[in-house]
């Protein structure tokens, strides 16, 4: 019971590392196309609605993150007027989503094996 507590409590902890990940990315892209007038609310509201996506896209499917994920973050890129083609913001945002997953899937990975899941 005690293996449950913690690795829900480990989850839990990701899951936060994952939106903090993808806030710095986040707040990376907008410092780099020049954006920054309110650089932190900016970054907060596209790494949420970022976030948001993904969320969605795993709980229909794992592989949905990585439509709904960078979708999210192309709309709130328009939105905000960043000074970048549409093309790019998909590929960005689907930059930003894959790296943030793949370094969350790896620390918890890691976490797992620690605490004897593998």
């Amino acid at each position: 019971m005690f293996y449950r507590l913690v690795t829900l409590a480990g989850g839990v902890l990701f899951v936060g590392v994952l939106y903090g990940l993808i806030w710095l990315l986040c707040r990376r892209f907008l410092r780099g196309h020049q954006v920054t007038d309110q650089l932190n609310d900016r970054a907060t509201v596209l790494a949420t609605w970022t976030f948001t996506g993904v969320c969605l896209g795993i709980v229909f499917a794992v592989f949905g993150a990585f439509l709904l994920g960078p979708w999210a973050f192309y709309r709130t890129v328009r939105a905000h007027d960043v000074a970048v083609s549409d093309g790019a913001a998909v590929w960005w945002g689907l930059g930003v989503v894959t790296l943030a997953m793949a370094l969350t899937a790896t620390g918890f990975a890691g976490f797992l094996w620690l605490v004897g899941v593998f």
